[in-house]
């Protein structure tokens, strides 16, 4: 009887190990639940994550994806625009960049909601987008004298163009401690907008976005700022697909050149980013 007992409490504690083992925690286990794309992208959805796992070198080490940058914040981001050109800025063009990032930023966020909750989880249904500096090599390239956000002139990279104050920058400070940033928290940037004068394409990472500045400034009337919108996508840990297809897709934003929009794969490529990383905020 004992014998038996003492075998039937071995087999309980193996399946209760295999419970436990990472990737059937409880947070994960949510995320399945919740996990019901539509059936034709389950297979290419399951063929970019298999991809990302294989070729990203700190895939769940890393802590600044543009997730982790909204949570540290409770629902926002903050922004800096780098304005790397002589072209001068009116308070006009100022407030209109300022709608454009907001909105263009939006739409990612937005395909984070699904009948008005946080898909999977997701706290939030609104993330506002606030710039809080500009940043230029001469204070005279700005025409505008409120001080509705922090002027940085004359800070320059190691390559010359002009940032905000490296202290205020999640960048620089991924420990959240902004003690020496003059505005102090509040201030703070986690992404810069950097706009450079004759830049041909794009970039994107956890630190922002760069384009061309003639390309942003004369895309501002556009529903969609596609190259902004692509280097958004890697900002939150999308990848780029120069080189193979998911089967059965041909044509969505973060394949460049192939979509000016977000897409149905895009949409769920994201949400499926946020699935495999939730864990980490305990949801």
């Amino acid at each position: 009887m004992r014998r038996h007992l003492v075998r039937l409490l071995t087999v309980l504690a193996v399946l209760a190990a295999a419970f436990a083992t990472p990737g059937m925690a409880s947070g994960e286990a949510r995320a399945a639940d919740d996990w019901n794309p539509p059936a034709h992208l389950a297979q290419p959805l399951n063929e970019v994550w298999n991809h990302v796992e294989s070729t990203y070198g700190n895939l769940y080490g890393f802590r600044n994806y543009g997730w982790d940058q909204v949570m540290a914040n409770r629902g926002s981001v903050n922004y800096c625009v780098r304005w790397e050109s002589d072209a001068p800025v009116g308070a006009a063009l100022r407030d209109r960049i300022h709608a454009a990032l907001k909105k263009q930023f939006g739409k990612w966020m937005s395909a984070m909601v699904v009948n008005g909750k946080g898909h999977n989880a997701w706290p939030y249904t609104n993330v506002p987008v606030n710039i809080v500096g500009w940043a230029v090599k001469n204070r005279s390239t700005l025409h505008w004298t409120d001080n509705s956000v922090d002027i940085y002139a004359g800070v320059l990279d190691g390559g010359g163009s002009p940032q905000c104050a490296p202290d205020c920058g999640r960048f620089f400070h991924q420990d959240g401690n902004y003690s020496k940033c003059p505005g102090g928290a509040a201030r703070h940037y986690d992404q810069s907008l950097w706009l450079t004068k004759g830049f041909q394409g794009g970039a994107g990472g956890d630190w922002g976005q760069r384009m061309g500045q003639e390309y942003f400034t004369g895309a501002l009337n556009q529903e969609n700022i596609h190259i902004y919108l692509h280097e958004v996508g890697h900002t939150f840990g999308l990848d780029d697909f120069y080189d193979w297809s998911p089967t059965g897709q041909c044509c969505f934003l973060m394949k460049a050149g192939s979509a000016t929009q977000i897409t149905e794969f895009d949409t769920w490529m994201l949400r499926d980013f946020w699935r495999h990383l939730k864990s980490r905020y305990g949801l």
